[in-house]
């Protein structure tokens, strides 16, 4: 069993930025920020694997910047340019599987609320 503990959340304005962390209790394989807007679904925002290889959703790319440190267990995004539609509780999720691609994540955190204003 491996617990997610996210942290980082905050309000701020348009055009600003907040750095999200999730800790986790032992390591794991590929990692992921999600979020989900109130009455959206979930969608999926970055992921990095067991080598550090990223993946991020087009709505995101250029701006966010997802990263790791192995020796804290600590995952992290990078919110940069951040806009109204980016609001969202952000959810940090973890495999065992060292790739991110076409898999289900074994582990979720509490989420953290990111709330943008314009």
């Amino acid at each position: 069993q491996v617990e997610l503990v996210e942290s980082g959340g905050g309000s701020v304005q348009a055009g600003r930025s907040l750095r999200l962390s999730c800790t986790a209790s032992r390591p794991t394989g590929c990692m992921a920020w999600f979020r989900q807007a109130p009455g959206k679904e979930r969608e999926g925002v970055a992921t990095i694997d067991a080598v550090g290889m990223t993946t991020y959703a087009d709505s995101v790319q250029g701006r966010f910047i997802i990263s790791k440190d192995n020796v804290k267990n600590t995952l992290y995004l990078q919110l940069n340019s951040l806009k109204p539609e980016d609001t969202a509780t952000y959810y940090c999720a973890a495999s065992w599987t060292y790739s991110c691609t076409g898999i289900d994540y074994n582990f979720w955190g509490q989420g953290t609320q990111v709330t943008v204003s314009s």
